[in-house]
């Protein structure tokens, strides 16, 4: 990583850029971690005590019926999908001249906030199926 600073010793763009993407893969992995890890444990532990037919995503009661290496695998592919295409949404970010990656920051920033929302809903909503036998929505 290039570390020159600017002559007023603030970090360069292109670090401030880079700290950026830090960031974000770091905000895409505990996103990940609610919606695929946690959701598959939460999921799995309502199935058990409710009954598939109580999830409430045609997909994935089905994928609750199949053999859990198929349900891990569908979400280890989902996993992969999603972390190749932010690598490329990383690429396009870092070459982004400047006056607009300002506003493609923002897009991803809130596209993370969102991404992280649905997943503490998730999370939420499967512990309510879990507790009260019931679904949030």
């Amino acid at each position: 990583m290039n570390h020159r600073h600017s002559p007023d010793g603030q970090p360069s763009a292109q670090q401030r850029r880079n700290r950026r993407i830090e960031e974000y893969w770091s905000w895409i992995a505990v996103s990940l971690f609610l919606l695929v890890t946690v959701d598959l444990l939460t999921s799995l532990y309502a199935a058990a005590v409710v009954g598939v037919e109580a999830e409430g995503n045609p997909f994935v009661a089905w994928l609750l019926g199949q053999h859990l290496a198929i349900l891990v695998g569908v979400n280890v592919l989902a996993v992969v999908a999603v972390v190749v295409c932010f690598a490329g949404l990383m690429r396009m970010f870092q070459r982004t001249p400047d006056p607009y990656a300002r506003y493609f920051a923002f897009g991803i920033e809130l596209w993370l906030g969102a991404l992280l929302a649905v997943g503490l809903f998730v999370f939420a909503n499967n512990l309510s199926v879990i507790v009260y036998g019931a679904s949030l929505v």
